[in-house]
């Protein structure tokens, strides 16, 4: 215990450097969200309705088939006009996952059970070189 309280500043970098080391997996954990198979599955066999949350000028760039393109601002009633039935399939992406984790939070605070985030966002839609409609 004496080498403990005599050393104790060698201890909190090492509590610390090891808890930044973990922070990444952690962080990565909360917003992975369903693959891009995952995603095309659900699209194809359950009918899930894809909404884009980024803005026009990135949505003419390329979307997946069938997404609609809705502002964070403007989801709450724009769902609710849209969908009908709250246990659908819904999948959330922009970009980068950022605006798509609050569109999923949102969601559920209305009642959707069954909302989703493209984990990677259109990049990861890219990278599997999935098909984009502009």
């Amino acid at each position: 215990m004496k080498f403990i309280i005599d050393n104790w500043m060698l201890f909190a970098i090492a509590i610390a450097s090891g808890s930044l080391l973990l922070l990444p997996i952690v962080q990565s954990g909360m917003t992975t969200g369903i693959s891009t198979s995952e995603a095309v599955l659900m699209m194809n066999r359950e009918k899930a309705m894809v909404i884009d949350l980024s803005g026009p000028a990135e949505f003419a760039q390329g979307h997946p088939a069938g997404a609609i393109n809705v502002a964070l601002d403007d989801l709450s009633a724009s769902l609710n006009k849209r969908v009908t039935d709250k246990s659908r399939p819904l999948i959330f992406f922009c970009q980068n996952g950022g605006l798509s984790a609050k569109g999923v939070a949102q969601a559920q605070k209305l009642g959707f059970t069954n909302a989703h985030l493209l984990g990677g966002g259109m990049k990861s839609w890219r990278e599997a070189n999935l098909p984009l409609q502009t």
